[in-house]
């Protein structure tokens, strides 16, 4: 059943072997007695490609739902609850992988060996039960109400521009002047969706700005690299900008204004049981974002905190 799963997720009886560290022809030869022994074909084999066959997807989500209450009632033991083992896919936005994950996973993994990491980097909010996703980082409003949540903090934005283009653009002195002819802003759309529009804070008083955009990312990342070239005027996270404003290749623009301010999460689906792979990980996160966003500066950015102190996505 495992083999059968495993090159059902990896495509080829090759990559299944490679995987769970066994010959290839051991591999073939229980796909066949499991095929045999259910009197039913399972796969569809090409030349270029394994996918499963109608009654083969059918097995396939309930042999891995079997699998998982398998695993977790050995990891349910003291032993396994001591060295939790196996596989977990993680979905988190590239800055938060790129500039607080990423740097400290060698942590993680030196603490738990047997635990494998799929770790997916993007904007997209991913359906995690259709993907098969353990848990993901996400910002903003929760609008799945099935998942759990966990709080991780918060993240703020600031709007900044590279010093060439504001030597050809002049610098903004008030939100409105972003819809002015003189100005381009880089804009970000998600999903499909229509361009975001900016909403820029100042105590009490709020202006939602409608700019003029030429161009339009739906990657954090993508965002912070288009201010650097000089696109435009970039809403990206104070802890991606600060080390490229220290060393002067960026600018914030309107200091004593907040480019929002959002929540940070992380979430996972609801199940009976949370396998012990899952909740260590699941607590060395808000370990880690915990560390990172605390003592955060709050309110206008009237200067850059401690990239140390700050995650913004």
């Amino acid at each position: 059943m495992r083999a059968f799963v495993r090159v059902v997720e990896a495509g080829s009886f090759t990559r299944a072997a490679e995987a769970l560290g066994v010959p290839k022809a051991q591999v073939t030869r229980q796909v066949q007695a499991l095929e045999q022994e259910l009197r039913t074909l399972l796969l569809n084999r090409t030349t270029r490609r394994v996918t499963a066959t109608a009654e083969g997807a059918a097995y396939y989500e309930r042999a891995v739902s079997v699998l998982d209450d398998v695993e977790e009632l050995e990891s349910s033991l003291s032993h396994a609850k001591a060295h939790p083992r196996g596989r977990l896919r993680v979905d988190v936005p590239s800055p938060a992988a790129t500039l607080v994950l990423l740097p400290a996973l060698h942590e993680f993994c030196a603490q738990y060996p047997d635990i494998q990491i799929d770790l997916g980097i993007s904007d997209r909010v991913v359906d995690l039960v259709a993907e098969r996703v353990d848990c993901a980082i996400r910002g903003g409003t929760i609008t799945d109400p099935s998942l759990i949540a966990r709080r991780l903090g918060e993240i703020r934005r600031v709007a900044c521009a590279s010093p060439e283009y504001l030597r050809r653009h002049g610098m903004p002195q008030h939100p409105s002047d972003l819809e002015d002819e003189t100005h381009r802003v880089i804009s970000y759309f998600a999903h499909g969706s229509e361009r975001l529009t900016y909403v820029m804070e100042r105590g009490k008083e709020r202006v939602e700005v409608h700019p003029k955009s030429g161009i339009a990312v739906n990657d954090s990342s993508a965002m912070l690299a288009a201010g650097l070239a000089g696109l435009g005027i970039a809403r990206t996270g104070a802890f991606m900008a600060a080390p490229y404003v220290a060393a002067g290749s960026l600018q914030i623009v309107l200091p004593e204004w907040s480019a929002g301010v959002s929540p940070l999460y992380l979430v996972y689906p609801p199940n009976r049981h949370v396998p012990a792979r899952l909740r260590v990980f699941i607590d060395w996160v808000v370990k880690l974002f915990d560390c990172a966003l605390s003592g955060q500066t709050r309110g206008p950015a009237t200067g850059l905190p401690n990239v140390h102190k700050e995650l913004a996505l």
